[in-house]
């Protein structure tokens, strides 16, 4: 099944123009090797092989970001499929679209080493057309963000004038209804941006890497986390999960595993994982499983809406 993909093409599309002109997508991140037939089936199992190659490299990184890098570069040399689509931002507020048509290759000494070859489509996409929310994932930091995942493909086919590409189907069990991800998108991202008014921006900050925001929509084994922050003493990372309108316990469960993944792949020597489940309303079932879970706190927050006559 086809997936959409948003690749960047260098610190701020530095090398749009080269890959438009040879037809390729490509990562870098200072892995100076040859990765053919090293691509392991499990992003999971390539980073743990890379990370230390990465922070050797570039020892001032943490395993954050390492654990970014070598998973963004998984993508682009394994994760993404043949026939997937690709949006490119062009540096001048466009994307241009293409179509995955070959395994990974290795050009070294060259721009973008770690490539994947592609056909440049016609279509191109203006991001003023996008709607708010696809506007925030196609700008999420990284090399690499999944669009489908996001929720967005109709959407992107509809700006590619038909349809090119199925719905892809999530795997991870919604804990209300599907519709709820739209407006878990929005409160995400409200929260993001208010993150300083809450009493979490008191005692945390979203994770930063070099100045660019990489805490939110964090990938894991098992799916992107909400939200990575770290305390403003180092000390702790914090796993924030977000639902729309009254939790489950099934809650309790995803946010175990993204602190797992945490834990055993991202924290550094003396740091501690906890977690926050943030949503409208929880119930008995999720309050009896927090009981258990003493490292996990539960949040509700608060809708206000106001009208002002002018």
């Amino acid at each position: 099944m086809k997936a959409i993909y948003r690749v960047m093409l260098g610190e701020k599309s530095a090398h749009a123009a080269e890959c438009f002109a040879g037809n390729f997508i490509g990562a870098d991140y200072g892995i100076t090797e040859d990765l053919s037939g090293k691509f392991p089936e499990a992003w999971r199992d390539f980073n743990a092989a890379y990370i230390p190659v990465f922070l050797a490299n570039r020892p001032h990184k943490t395993k954050i970001a390492a654990g970014l890098a070598c998973g963004s570069l998984w993508t682009v040399g394994k994760g993404i499929q043949d026939g997937d689509l690709v949006l490119c931002p062009d540096g001048t507020g466009r994307y241009r679209v293409a179509e995955v048509t070959g395994g990974y290759y290795y050009a070294p000494g060259k721009p973008l080493p770690h490539r994947r070859p592609v056909k440049w489509l016609p279509q191109v996409i203006d991001r003023a057309d996008m709607s708010e929310g696809l506007r925030n994932t196609t700008g999420s930091p990284g090399t690499v963000c999944n669009v489908s995942k996001a929720g967005y493909a109709d959407e992107v086919e509809k700006l590619l004038g038909g349809p090119v590409v199925p719905p892809l189907v999530v795997t991870d069990p919604p804990v209300e209804d599907p519709s709820a991800f739209a407006m878990e998108k929005h409160l995400e991202d409200f929260l993001v941006k208010n993150w300083a008014q809450t009493e979490l921006g008191k005692l945390f900050d979203i994770y930063e890497e070099d100045g660019e925001l990489v805490g939110q929509q964090y990938p894991t084994d098992t799916g992107p986390l909400d939200i990575l922050a770290v305390s403003k003493d180092k000390k702790k990372l914090l796993v924030v999960e977000l639902k729309k309108g009254k939790a489950s316990d099934v809650v309790v469960g995803q946010t175990l595993r993204y602190m797992g993944f945490v834990q055993e792949e991202l924290a550094e020597e003396g740091q501690t994982v906890v977690g926050v489940i943030i949503a409208l309303e929880d119930d008995q079932r999720i309050r009896r499983a927090l009981t258990m879970t003493p490292n996990i706190e539960f949040y509700r927050y608060q809708i206000s809406f106001k009208l002002v006559k002018v």
